[in-house]
């Protein structure tokens, strides 16, 4: 929280706060931009040479699955909770 009647607006209206860490999001984060820049290189080649490339499909397919692993790891790090 930004400050500690934020904290205790939410305590009172809600009856409960979570504290969650979210420093894990960082690497979370930077897999996506990573991603789409190399997403819009095969983009502009495609588009450069009006060919698809089936080196440019795997690339696609392998970065596809490196967002999706990255989505399942930070779902399985999120803590269960109970109210």
């Amino acid at each position: 929280m930004k400050s500690k009647s934020t904290f205790l607006r939410r305590l009172i209206l809600y009856g409960y706060v979570y504290d969650i860490d979210y420093s894990g999001l960082r690497d979370y984060n930077t897999t996506p931009g990573k991603t789409s820049s190399n997403l819009n290189q095969i983009a502009k080649r495609m588009n450069a040479t009006g060919n698809v490339y089936k080196t440019d499909v795997e690339e696609v397919k392998k970065l596809m699955k490196q967002v999706w692993d990255t989505q399942l790891a930070m779902l399985k790090k999120q803590p269960n909770m109970k109210q």
